[in-house]
């Protein structure tokens, strides 16, 4: 059985460059509306140090409508995950440009007081933004997706009462940052973990579904769309040594391509799912969360996002978050009970013999 997760990276450009009203509140706004109409939900990775930095610098006045934005979120049944972004945490605005600490970009390699610090901060955020003090996301999304090394962030975010982390990309590598993940290629569509992400671990506290991937050959990664988004993407300044560190991730025969609704094509995706549904129709008792990912900074395409909502639709794929599937992923000792999904999953009822699409 499958279900698929759409999962939305709520942000501007990694250095700080870029106007909420452009790059999040406006085509979250978008897309909001566009599953709105569906009856359908997204999960929302809500990037809640920059937006609190923002704030306090008072730096962009579409900050009042975002906070508005994710306090809907919440009421309206949009799953409000935690995406962070920890070289955001010491941010000063100074001559009209952000000044990030970037000592502090991995989140993992940070002492364990420092981690339990940041988080106690975002979780304070992020409770505030929803306008519930009570809250505490399910979900979690490394910045930069680096989930590595594990074991102490993981404890300190399981102790907070985050269960689900959705930073792995199967097969994964970004040497800069010693991330790896091409061991989890072995596993299967989600798996229980404790010290490792990458390992499997019936005992432990979290479970990680992650992002869907499909290993391609590299000339694949260079579609005309992802390279325009990129380009487009010029005011992220990234610095020439870590557009050096990417291309080197990419220099291996097969790469992994994620599912990322804003930067494939139709044909992309769909071709995509057309396996996923064929293995499925082999075995159908098997439960298969995809996840799919996009970011606001680079949703401009509404036309794709909406025919592939159709054809998940037509093939009866079922639209869900991971408030709603997580019953389905835990185990006793992750302790499924004291999660309330926010409302059933969404079925198509269109015919399914054929993983075809029809607008």
């Amino acid at each position: 059985m499958i279900e698929f997760v759409f999962t939305l990276d709520y942000e501007i450009y990694g250095n700080g460059s870029g106007l909420l009203n452009d790059l999040v509140y406006g085509p979250a706004r978008r897309l909001t509306e566009l599953f709105r109409n569906r009856s359908v939900r997204f999960v929302a990775f809500v990037e809640v140090a920059e937006l609190e930095k923002i704030e306090t610098y008072g730096t962009d006045p579409t900050i009042d409508l975002v906070r508005r934005q994710i306090e809907e979120f919440h009421r309206d049944g949009f799953e409000v995950g935690l995406h962070l972004h920890p070289q955001w945490c010491n941010a000063r605005y100074d001559r009209g440009a952000w000044i990030l600490d970037y000592r502090e970009y991995n989140l993992c390699t940070l002492p364990r007081n420092r981690i339990s610090q940041i988080v106690d901060g975002s979780l304070a955020c992020i409770r505030q933004l929803v306008n519930c003090s009570g809250f505490t996301p399910l979900s979690f999304r490394a910045g930069n997706w680096l989930f590595q090394p594990t074991e102490t962030a993981a404890s300190v975010l399981a102790e907070k009462g985050i269960r689900v982390d959705s930073s792995v990309f199967k097969g994964g590598t970004l040497r800069s940052h010693h991330l790896d993940y091409r061991a989890a290629l072995r596993n299967s569509y989600y798996w229980p973990f404790g010290e490792d992400v990458n390992v499997p671990d019936p005992a432990g506290r979290w479970v990680e579904v992650p992002i869907y991937t499909e290993m391609v050959p590299f000339w694949k990664m260079a579609t005309s769309k992802r390279l325009g988004i990129k380009n487009s993407a010029g005011a992220n300044g990234q610095a020439i040594a870590q557009k050096w560190s990417r291309i080197r991730d990419r220099l291996r025969f097969h790469c992994p391509l994620k599912l990322d609704f804003c930067r494939m094509t139709l044909n992309e995706l769909t071709s995509m799912m057309a396996t996923i549904i064929r293995e499925d129709r082999k075995d159908p008792e098997t439960f298969r969360p995809i996840v799919s990912i996009g970011h606001t900074k680079d949703l401009t395409d509404f036309d794709t996002v909406d025919s592939l909502l159709s054809f998940l639709k037509q093939n009866k794929i079922a639209i869900s978050t991971f408030q709603n599937i997580y019953p389905k992923l835990a185990g006793p000792t992750l302790g499924s009970a004291d999660v309330e999904p926010l409302g059933q999953p969404t079925h198509a009822v269109a015919d399914r013999d054929t993983p075809g699409f029809t607008a």
